[in-house]
């Protein structure tokens, strides 16, 4: 069965002719040796699937006794150590322990909760959410209910549920029905009903959605994202901002947040390892597509010219070429 958490536009695919237990033994070598080899660590790392590289995981345990993520955390250190236990880590222990970050600490990081639950389809989301009372014995809902509040919060319970329609099919009577009910609960009358807009824009299908507005610009003659911006506010408007463009064009929502996270005075490179990450092996090449068409040049340059070292290298081998 395909997995979930591959799609056909990825930058990374199966190693040919891949041997977990030659790879184990290959990363033994460069973490033992006087001074670690990260080139060979990279190389290995970087050019196998997650798939393959849980394979290698267990190999590494069954041979050595140690976890490999482990070895890594002791051998490596600063932003490529995040990078490299990024990779050897199972995408939905990756997600939960993003998510258990973007809340701890003395701030949330609303941003980083927003993008991955808009961006991951309810199947993934089920398997976060097990992920997370795997490795936190506590609920993901329970954690978001406590770290956020209002509208936001319910309606970040709602996308964390995995409820959202999957399905590819579009209902042109009901996007006409939902149309009219989202002008009803804003534009068209005082004060707004915040629940309709939760309901319709966390349970639809993203493709329902895109219809969905060009019936609401029809009825409203605006945009939804103008009446968003105009009856909604804070995290809850960023929110319902951010489905509404990963309705539209989801590789172009995360070539954005990677720009915000690569351009300015630092990087965010809790946002530009997560993006890359996760998405190397579902729609990589078309956010870079994206990234390049909105900016004028390509995320690999972006990449180059903010970060160095072995981190750069690292990514700019996810990344998978220039465009």
């Amino acid at each position: 069965m395909a997995s979930v958490w591959v799609g056909h536009r990825g930058t990374i695919r199966d190693y040919p002719g891949f041997s977990p237990s030659v790879d184990a033994e290959a990363i033994r070598k460069a973490i033992r040796g006087i001074g670690t080899d990260e080139k060979a660590l990279i190389s290995i790392l970087t050019e196998r699937t997650n798939a393959q590289r849980q394979l290698i995981v267990r190999e590494y345990q069954a041979a050595y006794g140690k976890e490999l993520k482990d070895d890594l955390k002791g051998d490596l250190s600063g932003h490529l150590r995040q990078l490299m236990v990024a990779l050897v880590t199972p995408p939905a222990v990756f997600d939960a322990k993003q998510l258990k970050k973007s809340m701890k600490g003395a701030g949330t990081s609303e941003h980083a909760l927003i993008e991955i639950l808009t961006t991951r389809p309810s199947r993934q989301m089920k398997e976060v959410s097990r992920a997370y009372y795997t490795v936190y014995k506590k609920s993901l809902g329970d954690d978001i209910s406590s770290e956020t509040s209002g509208d936001f919060r319910k309606a970040l319970l709602t996308l964390a549920d995995g409820r959202r329609d999957e399905s590819l099919k579009v209902d042109e009577l009901l996007a006409k029905k939902d149309a009219q009910i989202l002008y009803n609960a804003g534009e068209n009358r005082w004060g707004t009903d915040e629940d309709k807009f939760t309901e319709i824009l966390c349970l639809r299908s993203f493709p329902q959605l895109k219809l969905t507005f060009d019936e609401y610009r029809n009825i409203s003659q605006k945009d939804i994202e103008d009446s968003i911006k105009g009856e909604l506010s804070g995290h809850f408007e960023d929110l319902l901002l951010a489905i509404v463009h990963c309705a539209r064009n989801m590789p172009a929502f995360l070539a954005e947040r990677l720009h915000q996270a690569l351009k300015g005075a630092g990087t965010d490179e809790f946002t530009l390892n997560r993006i890359m990450v996760s998405r190397s092996e579902m729609d990589l090449l078309d956010i870079r597509a994206e990234f390049k068409k909105q900016y004028g040049y390509s995320l690999y340059s972006a990449i180059k010219s903010d970060t160095s070292g072995d981190y750069e290298v690292t990514l700019l081998k996810i990344c998978g070429g220039d465009d």
